[in-house]
């Protein structure tokens, strides 16, 4: 139970909870166990009866209706206290299960961009749901049933003491067996247990990744290819579970089994006792009760078992995540106030998962207010110069400087809230347009978020859907066109009225004309902001107050656009290519 020790503050913070709800536990399974005494009295008061030890029978009577209503008293305050118990230990649960999902939530938010490049969303989504929810069995259920069995086991063998020594240790002959089937089996679990999560994290990865690919499949026609292997993927989950479950199936036989041969145990032995002389049929009787008392006690201990080792297995999962240190830091807790001015001295980067050198000595600078266009070929490294300006990454040689202050040293959600970024795959969340327009800005006014929308070009655009702004969008922004997406994407980034815009390749959807629009009110808005373009067109760069041209890492030219196509190079072909392109 290593993994599990991880829960401990969170006992540690419901103490008190959970203190009450172990009181309430003792408190019902004392009177739980009055039962087998009481019913002892009865038993003898007839026996007593019958050898003319008593000879009332009205007394008789009277203590046996006495007998019934205290029993029935007895079960309903018992059962009652075991709600209030339940209602306890169980809650508490919940509790330490939200606390910890809501830990696990803000540790994703914590963690780099790299994790995310190793790791499967359905992974991700899978410990944070499934996981969870093993480990809330144990926090839950496994405690409270825990607590039963002990309080039962403690008092229940403390009253058999008392009223006979000799055939409580007789009763007790099965138990080491118990321990030693309850330690094998614990193992064989764990185990397995381990591997259905690990294969529950494969079948939730592979449904995402179809799910979110589902206009692939359907346009190439795989269905039956990608129904194959899942069905192979499901089979293999299949089997991994029933074999956990073949174990999990050992334990109540084998409990029923040991209890039965308790049960002989105190007939045989308690017969012998009983013709001897030496005991009344009411010890026999009492001592039958117990032993069936503690019957669940006992069953609930492979149920116990089970989930322990299951949640042992989930929290050792959740842990390998929780235990991981952001490789990006925030080490200036203190409000950083950003102007916008960029500079990069001499960097170098590598993607440690590829190991390729994405940014080969980069040197430039951007004023506060200025905008720089990063033209170039598909992985030449202007999409990971973007990535280190908003801190996704740090550099691996060289610095980046944000108002000549390296910004490794600045307030990282600073840095953030300060930057408006419209990525080259916009993502749009399953809410309403408006609503994906206000993330820019939680608190917009519907005049912002109209305003934005027409300085991206898109307003009349939304205003022809028959809900206007209120449309519900698909998963991924799904219902709106390609060219849709990147403007509702690029009004979310201008109504935030950040210091630094960056707009990668984000127009590439949309066709030269409506280009054209967006860039000339771009121009406006991006006014005394630092404005970072990202493109594969010239005329999205043409306006910029400097260009750089990089090809594999490294800058191959670099000035204004009247520069540049006097210059003989990628540049001036390019704008050639384009502007005949245009022409044709």
């Amino acid at each position: 139970m290593k993994a599990l020790r991880y829960i401990n503050k969170y006992f540690s913070k419901y103490k008190w909870r959970i203190l009450i709800g172990l009181f309430i536990t003792i408190l019902s399974k004392l009177l739980a166990l009055q039962v087998p005494r009481i019913i002892k009295q009865s038993f003898n008061i007839v026996e007593d009866y019958q050898n003319n030890k008593v000879t009332d029978i009205n007394f008789v009577k009277d203590e046996l209706l006495m007998n019934v209503l205290i029993i029935v008293g007895v079960a309903l305050l018992s059962g009652f206290l075991t709600f209030l118990m339940r209602q306890t230990i169980i809650v508490t649960s919940r509790l330490i299960e939200f606390d910890l999902k809501n830990e696990i939530y803000q540790q994703y938010q914590k963690l780099s961009l790299n994790f995310y490049k190793k790791n499967r969303t359905g992974d991700l989504m899978n410990r944070i749901s499934e996981d969870v929810g093993k480990v809330r069995m144990y926090v839950g259920p496994a405690v409270m049933y825990t607590m039963n069995m002990l309080v039962l086991f403690f008092v229940g063998f403390t009253q058999m003491i008392q009223v006979d020594l000799k055939l409580t240790l007789y009763t007790l002959i099965p138990f080491p067996l118990l321990s030693i089937s309850i330690f094998i089996l614990s193992k064989v679990i764990h185990k397995r247990s381990t591997i259905v999560q690990q294969y529950l994290s494969k079948l939730t990865t592979f449904s995402q990744e179809f799910l979110s690919g589902i206009n692939v499949v359907k346009s190439y026609g795989i269905e039956a290819s990608i129904t194959k292997d899942f069905d192979a993927i499901s089979d293999m989950s299949k089997e991994k579970n029933i074999n956990l479950h073949k174990a999990n199936a050992l334990f109540f036989p084998l409990m029923l089994l040991l209890i039965g041969i308790s049960n002989l145990i105190v007939i045989y032995v308690g017969g012998n006792q009983y013709i001897n002389g030496e005991i009344k049929s009411g010890v026999i009787i009492e001592f039958i009760l117990y032993v069936n008392i503690l019957t669940w006690p006992v069953a609930v201990v492979g149920w116990v078992t089970s989930m322990v080792q299951q949640a042992e297995a989930s929290q050792a999962r959740i842990n390998e995540f929780l235990e991981q240190v952001p490789e990006i830091q925030n080490k200036n807790n203190s409000t950083t106030k950003i102007s916008g001015k960029v500079t990069f001295k001499n960097v170098s980067f590598t993607y440690d998962d590829t190991n390729i050198t994405a940014l080969k000595n980069i040197h430039f600078t951007v004023a506060s207010g200025e905008t720089l266009a990063i033209l170039g070929k598909t992985g030449s490294g202007k999409s990971t110069i973007i990535e280190l300006i908003s801190r996704l990454y740090d550099t691996t040689k060289g610095s980046v400087l944000l108002d000549d202050k390296p910004i490794k040293e600045l307030n990282l959600n600073d840095v953030r809230s300060q930057i408006g970024f419209v990525p080259q795959d916009p993502f749009l969340f399953s809410d309403t347009i408006g609503n994906n327009i206000k993330f820019g800005k939680e608190n917009a006014t519907e005049d912002e978020i109209i305003t934005a929308a027409k300085n991206a070009v898109v307003h009349q655009n939304i205003i022809d859907f028959k809900k206007g702004y209120d449309t519900i969008l698909g998963e991924r922004g799904v219902t709106l066109s390609g060219g849709q997406k990147q403007r509702v994407s690029i009004a979310r980034a201008i109504i935030k009225n950040p210091s630094i815009l960056i707009f990668d390749d984000c127009l590439s959807a949309v066709d030269t004309e409506t280009e054209e629009k967006i860039l000339s009110k771009l121009d406006r808005v991006s006014k005394n902001k630092t404005t970072f373009i990202i493109s594969h067109r010239v005329s999205s760069a043409k306006n910029a107050d400097k260009i750089i041209v990089l090809d594999q890492g490294e800058i191959l030219q670099q000035g204004t656009h009247n520069q540049l196509i006097t210059q003989t190079g990628y540049y001036k072909d390019l704008y050639e290519q384009q502007l005949l392109e245009k022409e044709i």
